[in-house]
């Protein structure tokens, strides 16, 4: 697997999110990065979902660790690369969201929206959701780990029809402990 500690990210975007993609991929690039980029060309690029789909089986293959998609919402893109499996997905528009994403949410691929995200906030969303890790900058709460790391596994394992046979409750549910939020904690 191709992974972020050895600084490698595949990325793709729909014609709407190419010239944030461009922008975003000269940036990682210019800092170390290898960059794998699925839709290298705008006028070939796939529709949004498609390129979800595709950039989204990267992750389920277990070729690279993490990824980067664009489209013009970075919701559209999102929703489908979240239909592939074992791919956790978010949608961001702020540098504390993309850290949260990947700190305490364990995302595997970030979406940004190319219409309302300029080239500087997606540079700085790719780099803290890339250089971020589960429970990283959250040392100091006590069970913050373990329980983001159970909802992490609950949805990476999460079967719907179980789920329903269940009266609609997750079967044999984790119940981890989380100690009160530290006083001062800047999200």
């Amino acid at each position: 697997m191709k992974t972020v500690k050895d600084q490698h990210v595949v990325l793709g975007a729909d014609f709407a999110g190419f010239d944030l993609k461009e922008a975003v991929k000269a940036h990682l690039e210019e800092r170390g990065w290898t960059v794998a980029d699925l839709t290298p060309d705008r006028d070939s690029a796939p529709m949004y979902h498609r390129v979800g789909f595709l950039v989204g089986s990267r992750i389920a293959e277990q070729e690279y660790e993490k990824a980067l998609l664009f489209c013009g919402s970075g919701m559209g893109i999102h929703v489908a690369a979240s239909k592939v499996p074992h791919v956790h997905s978010a949608v961001v528009e702020s540098v504390a969201a993309a850290r949260r994403a990947a700190t305490a949410n364990n995302c595997n691929v970030l979406a940004m929206g190319g219409f309302f995200t300029g080239p500087a906030l997606g540079m700085a969303m790719a780099d803290a959701f890339l250089e971020g890790e589960l429970g990283q900058g959250y040392e100091d709460w006590d069970g913050f780990y373990e329980y983001h790391r159970v909802g992490y596994q609950e949805c990476e394992d999460f079967d719907y029809e179980a789920y329903k046979a269940n009266g609609f409750q997750v079967p044999d549910p984790s119940v981890p402990t989380l100690g009160p939020e530290p006083r001062g904690l800047a999200f």
